[in-house]
């Protein structure tokens, strides 16, 4: 990895790292009577696939979906791990399972208060609009490209999925030039973008990169569907 570049926040992949709460929320709300949630709590970074299989199950999203304990006995990784899943229908080969570990990481990472806003996690500089960020990526140095052009990728996906009624209602209403289509276009480039970059290939994002460049709409229209079908529910 390159010297001196520590993995930025939103480049996180593989198995999800949930925290002792959350994998004893999967077993705690286990259909099967005589679970030893504790146990099988333990065990279970041992046996991903079973982790997989248990955040692609019914009884794990009506858990999730109790307006009881939502937001409040598991952490936003495991909650858009789950609710993720439901948007985004279909079978799941693996680049598209490490592109959900990304998002579901990365929706988790942006609920922080204007983490959305800023490149990096610990920087001050806030950008909230995409030709800002753009200005931004011209006088980047390498590394610092890298993580401005995946910003931007992620800025577009998360707007115009989540907030796009909002687009489309100034765009329509209040004569705002950027609509939905610019937002994907934006999104699907500069993903296809820092694909290439070296980075990408150090954090194991190439094909996250490349998937969501390829597929920009798919999960655009998975995150509105899950904005209008959960988010909502869960205000």
């Amino acid at each position: 990895m390159t010297r001196g570049m520590r993995r930025p926040d939103f480049a996180q992949l593989g198995p999800p790292a949930l925290d002792a709460r959350d994998l004893l929320f999967l077993f705690e709300h286990f259909p099967v009577p005589g679970v030893d949630a504790v146990e099988a709590a333990r065990r279970i970074h041992d046996h991903w696939n079973t982790l997989d299989s248990l955040l692609e199950s019914d009884y794990v999203f009506e858990a999730i979906c109790d307006r009881s304990v939502m937001w409040l006995e598991v952490s936003p990784k495991l909650f858009f791990n789950v609710l993720l899943r439901r948007a985004l229908k279909g079978r799941r080969h693996s680049v598209e399972r490490n592109t959900i570990q990304y998002l579901a990481n990365l929706l988790g990472v942006f609920t922080r208060t204007d983490r959305m806003y800023r490149v990096q996690g610990d920087e001050q500089q806030t950008f909230q609009y995409l030709v800002d960020l753009v200005a931004e990526a011209a006088q980047s140095g390498p590394e610092r490209l890298f993580v401005v052009h995946s910003h931007i990728g992620n800025y577009a996906l998360v707007t115009s999925g989540l907030f796009a009624p909002w687009i489309e209602h100034r765009h329509r209403y209040h004569h705002r030039p950027v609509n939905i289509e610019y937002y994907c276009k934006m999104g699907s480039s500069y993903y296809f973008t820092a694909s290439r970059h070296h980075l990408a290939d150090e954090f194991g994002l190439r094909a996250v990169f490349r998937d969501l460049a390829d597929r920009f709409e798919y999960y655009r229209g998975g995150l509105e569907r899950l904005g209008e079908r959960y988010l909502k529910q869960a205000a």
